[in-house]
């Protein structure tokens, strides 16, 4: 079927080119209906639950309540004009351009006598309302997050950058999703370079959907990864954390039906910043972000040197006797670990699956029950449970879920490596992670260790220590 310039003066012959594309006959939520406007024979598509009411009934009154007959030969810009004028319009003869449009919420009219079609934009999503983030709450500042509708997303943004250097670029992906993707960034601060290499990497983009929204956005943005389970770009779903960051100079990455912004470009020293460190004083947002570096590092090497220190006795100074074991117990230790690490992740999993009502004493039951009774039984050590404890509460301690995640992998592995081959395979571990941290390449290329590689020491400085609002520092 040709689709461009499909539309002729003939009314009829319209009609049933449209209820042919939009499969009016099989689709309920096609809305299709005939009437008058200055006279002539003319007919409304839309979707259903994609279209303001309130806009859709006066836009309809007003069309209908036009007396005089708009004579041959008006142009469609002049109709247009003429019939509504207060609400914006398009007109087009392209059936992608046209479906594409009324598939994102606009009102399709076609009227006899002209060979176009009129697209009257009445958007008026499904969403939900503008609530806190459940993952990412603050004491202090603003109680507001991201929603499903992009518009609404660039809105929030907006309303805190009122700046016209403020950039809102809108890309489209998917061949079949055409899900609309937003890039938003100052012009006077982003980098340029980073701004003309993510917009191709999206027009490169060749997929039927993005499905899974952003996560299916990074993995078509990146080369694949399968063994490399650090994440190439932060997300937040608060507003105020994505206008900072926009301030600063960085690239926020919306994507349509997601509530998450990819925050672009990042690195591991990023992940030490939280949102909680700027409602608060330099100094205690800076205590936080450096409890917050203890806290990493303890989630990644706790469990691994205590088992290295207990299995090897010889190791435990004086001063840490305490960390041995001097209780009986059934399965060996480093099972035990291992059997606690999934069991950790079975408790997230179903408290995630349990209703909200129940979900919090779910978890909080089911571990006492579960960690006691197998103490009790012999099964596990006492130790044991303490230090996974307290090592599944540190993966709480920052925000981002894809980095507590890569921490428990590169964990596991440094453990199993250490009950394999001792100190070495400890020592090993370790630098494998290290190595595979350094040579991790983000989204734009750029090192994954920057600014400690390469070094840049007041770039380093802002990352570790929380400055006060100035003006270089925004």
């Amino acid at each position: 079927m040709n689709e461009k310039m499909l539309f002729s003066d003939d009314f009829y012959k319209n009609e049933k080119i449209l209820d042919d594309y939009f499969k009016v006959d099989k689709n309920y939520d096609v809305v299709n209906t005939r009437f008058h406007v200055t006279k002539r024979e003319a007919k409304l598509y839309y979707i259903d639950g994609f279209v303001n009411n309130e806009i859709s009934e006066r836009v309809m009154n007003f069309m209908m309540s036009t007396p005089e007959r708009i004579e041959d030969g008006t142009t469609p810009e002049a109709f247009a004009q003429s019939v509504v004028p207060y609400i914006e319009m398009d007109i087009s003869d392209d059936l992608n351009n046209i479906s594409k449009v009324v598939y994102s919420g606009a009102l399709l009219m076609i009227v006899d006598g002209f060979s176009t079609a009129f697209l009257i934009k009445a958007r008026n999503y499904p969403r939900r309302s503008v609530q806190e983030p459940d993952n990412d709450k603050v004491l202090r500042g603003a109680h507001d997050g991201f929603v499903e509708a992009l518009l609404i997303n660039t809105a929030l943004i907006r309303r805190r950058i009122r700046d016209r250097d403020l950039v809102m670029e809108v890309h489209e992906a998917g061949k079949r999703s055409r899900t609309d993707i937003a890039l938003c960034y100052l012009e006077s601060k982003a980098d340029e370079k980073t701004v003309k290499m993510l917009r191709k990497k999206i027009e490169k983009i060749d997929v039927n959907t993005l499905s899974m929204s952003q996560e299916s956005l990074i993995e078509c943005f990146i080369k694949k990864q399968i063994f490399n389970p650090f994440p190439k770009v932060r997300y937040t779903e608060r507003p105020d954390s994505a206008a900072a960051c926009i301030a600063e100079g960085s690239i926020i990455v919306l994507v349509d039906n997601s509530p998450a912004a990819m925050i672009i470009p990042t690195s591991f020293f990023e992940f030490l910043q939280d949102t909680n460190d700027y409602y608060f004083p330099p100094i205690v947002g800076t205590y936080l972000r450096f409890i917050r570096v203890l806290i990493f590092g303890l989630a990644l090497l706790l469990s691994p040197t205590w088992y290295l220190l207990v299995s090897n006795p010889s190791y435990i100074p004086e001063w840490l006797s305490f960390i041995t074991i001097k209780e009986y117990y059934t399965i060996p230790i480093i099972v035990q670990l291992l059997i606690i690490e999934v069991v950790i992740d079975t408790l997230k999993l179903a408290s995630l699956n349990t209703p909200n009502a129940l979900s919090n004493s779910f978890s909080v039951i089911g571990a006492l029950v579960l960690g006691d009774l197998a103490v009790t039984a012999k099964l596990f050590s006492s130790e044991v449970v303490l230090f996974m404890a307290f090592v599944a509460i540190a993966n709480f301690a920052q925000p981002s879920f894809e980095l507590g995640y890569a921490f428990k992998l590169s964990r596991i592995f440094i453990l199993v490596l250490t009950a394999a081959f001792s100190i070495w395979g400890y020592a090993a571990g370790i630098i494998i992670v290290l190595l595979q941290m350094f040579f991790t390449k983000t989204v734009t290329g750029r090192g994954y260790m920057y600014p400690l590689i390469p070094f840049n020491a007041k770039t380093l400085s802002r990352l570790l220590i929380r400055h006060p609002i100035s003006k270089d520092n925004t």
